[in-house]
């Protein structure tokens, strides 16, 4: 009894744990799509509280490379741009196969200036969103398909 007791409770918390990663990844991109600041500045004060994880890393990088845009002063701009920069490509090399982290990074070089050269691996980001897109879940699954709607790089046509 008490045995069943145990792991009754251990499903329950695993559970509650996974839909509070739901719900916090739902926000993430919530914030990600709104460009707007006090939306990103509250996003990345929440991964701030978590524990460290690739996930927080890379969710933090593209967060931050998102603010850079909305920042005054170009000085200002490059300096944060990089520093997001910086985050998600250290956890892209160390996760080279995530798929979300290469849409991502697909995201930000897509709407990224120019100037900053930070498109150079929109092809290659692209094939690997496609490939691994059956391997996501299904929320992930419907971020990616709506953002392909509005994409000149990622199809909708391009995940069937």
């Amino acid at each position: 009894m008490k045995r069943s007791l145990i792991i009754v409770l251990i499903c329950l918390t695993s559970l509650t744990a996974f839909r509070f990663l739901q719900t916090d990844k739902q926000a993430f991109y919530k914030a990600l799509s709104s460009g707007e600041e006090a939306a990103i500045d509250k996003q990345l004060a929440d991964l701030a509280k978590e524990k460290q994880s690739s996930r927080i890393n890379a969710y933090t990088g593209a967060l931050t490379m998102k603010k850079a845009g909305l920042v005054k002063g170009v000085k200002g701009k490059v300096k944060i741009f990089k520093k997001g920069a910086h985050l998600l490509e250290e956890e892209i090399t160390n996760n080279p196969a995530n798929t979300e982290y290469r849409f991502l990074r697909l995201t930000v070089q897509e709407h990224a200036p120019g100037i900053l050269k930070y498109n150079k691996q929109l092809d290659e980001d692209k094939q690997a969103v496609i490939s691994g897109y059956n391997k996501l879940d299904s929320d992930m699954k419907a971020v990616v398909s709506n953002y392909a709607k509005n994409s000149k790089v990622l199809r909708a046509a391009d995940l069937k």
